[in-house]
């Protein structure tokens, strides 16, 4: 699929083991097409206060939640693209907006305040990264990913994200193998997102192997290891 820059959608997390994952896989694979990043290592880079203010608010928020993240596909390098996004959730319905930049264009940005291009969604990123004065980058989560979309409607997406862990600031190497973990060995979280109402197909499948949603933020996870630790 391409990449888009604006979503509206419902996104639902699931706790998988191993052996449910591949249950799973089993009734809906034929419906499934693999992304255009495919199997990847993803890096999440998210954006926050000394004090971590953004990921205190989207934890106690009932209603609103926001955040501010870099995200890229293998290691983030100098000329490598990445997307600087918004995103946000209100009453369940997530809203994200992101711009494609290089790496060196983001962070230069994040130190001078200077947009590196001018558009409606950049305008939209500088004003919130302004009010909340130019938050730093702060903790990068990672995982492997495997990404797919439903060959029918390619708008219903699955991923699953296996070997959370998370490293503070930005990882300026090669080497994102590493972090410290975020939730138990062999666990899998599977996303599901779609515009709208779920397929039925994708419903049945989760009913007939109890598989219940559950709430978790990544970022969240490692702000309370760290808080934890300090």
């Amino acid at each position: 699929m391409a990449d888009v820059m604006i979503f509206k959608r419902y996104e639902k997390k699931y706790m998988l083991s191993e052996e449910e994952c591949c249950a799973f896989m089993h009734l809906v694979r034929d419906r499934l097409v693999p992304d255009k990043h495919g199997r990847s290592t993803l890096c999440s880079l998210y954006l926050d206060t000394p004090d971590f203010l953004l990921i205190r608010n989207s934890i106690d928020a009932q209603s609103y939640k926001e955040k501010l993240r870099m995200r890229s596909y293998g290691a983030p390098k100098d000329e490598k693209k990445l997307f600087f996004e918004i995103k946000k959730k209100y009453k369940g319905v997530v809203y994200k907006r992101r711009v494609c930049l290089t790496e060196k264009e983001a962070l230069d940005y994040i130190e001078s305040g200077i947009p590196p291009i001018d558009s409606q969604i950049m305008r939209e990123i500088d004003y919130l990264m302004r009010f909340y004065g130019m938050p730093k980058p702060c903790v990068c989560i990672l995982c492997e990913r495997d990404a797919y979309f439903s060959a029918d409607s390619p708008d219903v997406r699955i991923t699953f994200d296996r070997n959370l862990r998370y490293r503070r600031g930005f990882p300026n190497d090669n080497d994102i193998s590493q972090g410290t973990p975020i939730i138990e060995k062999g666990k899998i979280i599977m996303e599901i997102k779609t515009p709208g109402a779920m397929p039925l197909w994708l419903a049945r499948a989760l009913s007939e192997l109890k598989i219940y949603p559950v709430k978790f933020s990544k970022y969240a996870h490692a702000y309370y290891d760290i808080k934890e630790k300090k």
